[in-house]
């Protein structure tokens, strides 16, 4: 549960209570307002929670934050990487932040550049990429540390349709390839019906269809 203060207080996300399981994609579909990205951060412990408990792998996240965050990793079509580095650099930080060598981050996020069409754009400034490649490499970070669950805001979200459809059939791939479980927010239905195995409809803050 989490509860702005204020007069009235603002009640964001209701109790809500969900599981996801391993080697899954859970949909969070809801409009604007409806409390997706809220629960996002309480799950990233960006954002502290009124009431309640999270709980990954087993353990209790407020107490085994930082074990737990090394096998959880997150994307968001509203957020970006420091625009002065170029992609390359920044992928090398994010994965020493994760135990990385700089070879090791190499190897694991070059497949994922090509397979992404960005590649050539390795030695560029984030500053230079479009909209898209930011999203795409977004993705790459999320996904090459090899985490064992993905938190995805909004991934798709303003993005050209045949660019929305390449991570719906790329996040398809992760989850059948490496069992990956990935939490999905959207407002787009049929894009929702296309990749997620279970669906949870979210208006208000409360689960109204699950």
């Amino acid at each position: 549960k989490k509860v702005y203060n204020g007069q009235p207080p603002v009640t964001a996300v209701n109790a809500i209570s969900f599981q996801l399981n391993q080697g899954a994609i859970l949909g969070l579909l809801g409009p604007n307002g409806s409390g997706k990205t809220t629960t996002i951060q309480m799950l990233l412990g960006t954002l502290d929670k009124t009431s309640g408990t999270i709980t990954y792998f087993g353990k209790d996240f407020s107490t085994h934050r930082s074990e737990v965050l090394q096998n959880v990793s997150f994307a968001s079509t509203y957020t970006s990487l420091p625009w002065i580095l170029t992609v390359a650099e920044n992928l090398e930080v994010f994965g020493h932040l994760y135990g990385f060598s700089k070879k090791m981050s190499y190897q694991a996020f070059e497949p994922l550049l090509e397979r992404f069409g960005i590649k050539d754009k390795k030695h560029s400034r984030v500053s230079s990429l479009s909209a898209g490649q930011v999203t795409r490499l977004m993705l790459v970070k999320a996904f090459f540390i090899d985490p064992k669950i993905v938190l995805l805001d909004e991934p798709t979200a303003s993005l050209d349709p045949d660019i929305a459809n390449d991570i719906c059939t790329f996040l398809l791939e992760q989850r059948d390839k490496r069992g990956v479980s990935i939490l999905f927010t959207s407002h787009k239905m049929a894009e929702v019906m296309q990749i997620c195995d279970r669906t949870i409809f979210l208006k208000e803050g409360e689960i109204i269809a699950d």
